[in-house]
């Protein structure tokens, strides 16, 4: 059975400042990239047959970090794995989309979960049917992946999808099914770069509010 491994792009400033990004283009900087240093040497403990990412360069270059730590060639892109289109609410803090967009308002040009999963899971699914009995990392984004976990297991509560995190699929009966939401292989990245857990993703938290 192939596993699919979707690791969220490590740090950047938008994150520090929690800032919506979507598919603005912001890089890391540099605590995002010591995250994905240390989530590559955690990911070398296990052998892996290909890496996959967003073409968004965060996440292009978290992935050419852990496929040099395990190593592996540079990440193949596709274009469907890339952030959830948040439309006016990018750029904006948690309290600026509290403010503009007070919960039951509609923000213009965002994608809903659903259509975000309606990409990215066919994604998935594809690659793993192209590359059966593998085990793949797939670097990706905090909304796109909720958007799988929302299609997975619709009707359980997980917690904050953190920079440099792991979680773990297989295929199986072709469906994707959860192996571990924070795999127990990244466990040990969850360090001083990444500041309060409770607060790390109060972004993603609040646009919940105004889905």
């Amino acid at each position: 059975m192939t596993e699919l491994y979707l690791v969220r792009h490590g740090e950047t400033d938008w994150n520090r400042q929690r800032r919506i990004q979507g598919l603005t283009d912001i890089p890391l900087n540099e605590t995002g990239r010591r995250q994905a240093r240390d989530t590559g040497m955690l990911l070398r403990r296990r052998r892996w047959d290909g890496i996959f990412s967003s073409p968004l360069s965060r996440a292009v270059e978290t992935a050419s970090i852990i496929a040099a730590e395990v190593p592996l060639g540079e990440p193949t892109l596709v274009d469907a794995l890339v952030e959830r289109n948040y439309g006016a609410a990018e750029g904006l803090d948690w309290v600026e989309i509290e403010r503009r967009y007070p919960r039951g308002t509609v923000v213009p040009g965002r994608e809903s979960r659903e259509e975000v999963g309606a990409r990215v899971v066919p994604a998935l699914l594809e690659l793993a049917s192209d590359r059966p009995g593998e085990a793949l990392l797939i670097v990706s984004h905090g909304g796109a992946i909720r958007s799988v976990l929302n299609q997975v297991e619709p009707s359980a509560s997980h917690g904050m999808i953190t920079n440099g995190s792991v979680h773990s699929f297989r295929l199986e009966d072709g469906a994707l099914r959860l192996i571990a939401f924070d795999d127990p292989i990244e466990v040990e990245s969850i360090g001083a770069d990444c500041g309060d857990l409770d607060e790390q993703n109060r972004v993603e938290a609040q646009e919940d509010s105004v889905a």
